[in-house]
């Protein structure tokens, strides 16, 4: 019996988390602004963790500096195309 209760709430469960959203066009699309904005936030939390660990001793220092180096140029990038983007979207448009 306990068997059957734990299977159909796992099929429920199932159900519940993997049903196709009705609405589609209801459902908002990520602009590209948006979508770096949220790059961006991970890129700095991910250099946070990087500072932290190094810091406790998980990683040697010729690994730190390669990580970070990459991070670092990568959200470089990222911050470059949202100030291109935003002065692309306050610019003035001329007709």
């Amino acid at each position: 019996m306990t068997t059957l209760a734990c299977g159909l709430l796992m099929i429920g469960a199932f159900f519940y988390v993997f049903w196709p959203e009705r609405n589609v066009e209801a459902q908002h699309s990520k602009t590209r602004l948006e979508y770096l904005r949220e790059r961006r936030e991970v890129l700095y939390d991910n250099l946070r963790d990087l500072n932290f660990e190094y810091r406790s001793g998980k990683y040697p220092e010729e690994d730190y500096a390669a990580q970070r180096a990459t991070l670092e140029n990568e959200a470089a990038e990222t911050v470059a195309e949202i100030e291109l983007l935003e002065s692309d979207a306050f610019a003035p448009q001329h007709s």
